[in-house]
């Protein structure tokens, strides 16, 4: 039996490890072509390239899937079963349509909720304390199809976008394991998705880090939360970026602005929220590198009463 694995991140590597140490027959695998990366904007191969290349398995990374030469391309292997797992393209009909076992996808979330490109970040920016992964049959609808398998896995208040990333990309490949052979031997019985329960995660934009201070202090810690550890949140200060990388719920009674620096000492920064406050604990000034909330502060440029926009 042949499979073909796409994926791209991270965040996929552990269902193609666990793919090639099961003994499947990974005939090749799909990536995202190679983008620059750093400063000095140097071409680097994808994680699960890396992978494929490591173990001697054939890539393919076409601009477009859903063009008649990658889609030959993908015929000519003919696959029994394709596997994906946060690939970044959506399949055409004329691939979904390839393998006899179908395609399946390993996707960062508890269907139908959270369907789309970023739900592992928008389950914490929302505030959730559970999510999972779920594998379905892929359909030509986003992350529509019937569900086959799911497993959850809770979110705690030290967790980031960064650690739910490694706990369900681990989560993803043991449920993988356990799928594949009732898969295989065609004794999946799948699930339809409730339409009425559906939720989406769009990828994100530069406004989704912006902080809005009139915000509960709950929503700007989880807000943070999920955007660490790739961009962060971030904030102006005397008009330009100030990144906010890990903070904590606090409270104040003050009837300060929101956004106003209530406190600048040892323990970080105490910014006056929409209903409390909340202590920045680690902070990075326009031009600096991240540092501790306590560091910035012995340069005495930041002062009480300071506000943040």
């Amino acid at each position: 039996m042949k499979i073909v694995f796409m994926g791209t991140p991270e965040f996929a590597v552990p269902s193609l490890q666990m793919l090639l140490s099961e003994g499947y027959n990974v005939a090749a695998v799909v990536s995202q072509p190679d983008r620059p990366k750093g400063r000095k904007r140097l071409l680097t191969p994808t994680p699960v390239k890396e992978v494929a290349i490591e173990n001697g398995i054939p890539v393919l990374q076409p601009m477009k899937l859903r063009s008649p030469e990658s889609v030959d391309e993908l015929a000519k292997l003919q696959p029994d079963l394709i596997v994906t797992a946060a690939y970044g393209q959506i399949l055409p009909k004329a691939v979904l349509d390839l393998p006899r076992l179908g395609c399946i996808n390993v996707h960062g979330s508890l269907l139908p909720e959270y369907r789309g490109g970023a739900p592992i970040q928008r389950s914490i920016m929302n505030g959730e304390t559970v999510t999972g992964v779920t594998i379905m049959y892929m359909a030509e609808g986003l992350d529509t199809g019937d569900m086959i398998s799911r497993v959850e896995v809770p979110i705690t208040d030290e967790d980031t976008a960064g650690t739910m990333f490694e706990k369900l990309s681990i989560a993803g490949a043991n449920l993988l394991r356990e799928t594949l052979p009732e898969l295989i031997a065609g004794r999946i019985e799948a699930v339809k998705q409730d339409e009425s329960l559906a939720t989406y995660s769009p990828n994100l934009t530069r406004e989704d880090e912006r902080i809005d201070w009139s915000r509960s202090s709950r929503d700007i810690f989880n807000q943070v939360r999920g955007l660490v550890p790739w961009s962060g949140g971030f904030t102006l200060w005397q008009d330009e970026v100030f990144k906010v990388w890990s903070c904590r719920v606090s409270a104040s009674t003050s009837d300060a602005v929101p956004g106003t620096v209530l406190a600048c000492d040892m323990n970080g920064i105490e910014v006056k929220t929409g209903d409390g406050s909340i202590i920045l604990t680690q902070v990075q000034p326009a031009g600096k590198k991240a540092m501790d909330a306590s560091e910035f502060v012995r340069g005495g440029k930041m002062t009480k009463g300071t506000i943040l926009t």
